[in-house]
């Protein structure tokens, strides 16, 4: 079973270049500049750009638009936290949090380059 979650950006050329380089993710699909397909084991990733690549991006009948940003996040689990963060910050992406330790084991908040946080995850 595969999972899929739908990301609206500003700019799907810069969110496929940033998932792909940054997070390993494979291009399955990228058939213009409103949408591309996305995938990382059992998780496919929609990017939607606001009023285009289909009926995701589109407005609401209540004229809200779907727009990047917020907290509900999804989460990839990495063997070794410090290393990926300290090849992110190298590469300029922006983190929300330091490294968090808990019981459950360590984490961290990136954002894609429209600010949709991804967060990354170490178990103890």
């Amino acid at each position: 079973m595969s999972v899929s979650v739908r990301y609206i950006v500003d700019d799907v050329d810069a969110a496929v270049a940033f998932y792909s380089e940054r997070l390993d993710f494979t291009v399955d699909m990228h058939p213009g500049p409103g949408f591309a397909m996305l995938s990382q084991g059992d998780l496919r990733l929609l990017l939607n750009k606001p009023g285009g690549g289909g009926g995701a991006g589109q407005s609401m009948p209540d004229g809200r638009t779907p727009t990047p940003g917020g907290w509900l996040r999804f989460q990839l689990e990495v063997p070794n936290i410090e290393a990926v963060v300290a090849k992110l910050k190298a590469a300029g992406v922006t983190l929300r949090s330091d490294v968090i330790s808990g019981q459950g084991g360590k984490q961290v908040l990136v954002d894609d380059p429209s600010g949709n946080p991804v967060e990354l995850f170490q178990p103890a």
